[in-house]
């Protein structure tokens, strides 16, 4: 699948953001844009409330788990 919008190397993410990420998106389903803010609040990054950042980091930690970023439980 081709991605018009991608910034975030999964090879960048430690092990422990990943797991974060995952915990809120896939455990807590938190929206895209609130695992945006969340990782802003966690890690002080520039994403602020932005949805495609949250997409991103989503699609990202899903790719560094092996996971399928497109799968019901990620979406």
């Amino acid at each position: 699948m081709t991605r018009p919008y991608a910034f975030i190397d999964p090879a960048e993410l430690t092990s422990e953001q990943v797991a974060q990420i995952r915990a809120w998106r896939v455990d807590q389903e938190m929206s895209w844009r609130a695992v945006a803010e969340a990782a802003a609040d966690a890690w002080g990054s520039d994403y602020g409330g932005n949805q495609l950042a949250g997409e991103e980091l989503c699609h990202a930690a899903a790719l560094a788990l092996g996971e399928n970023p497109l799968s019901e439980s990620w979406n």
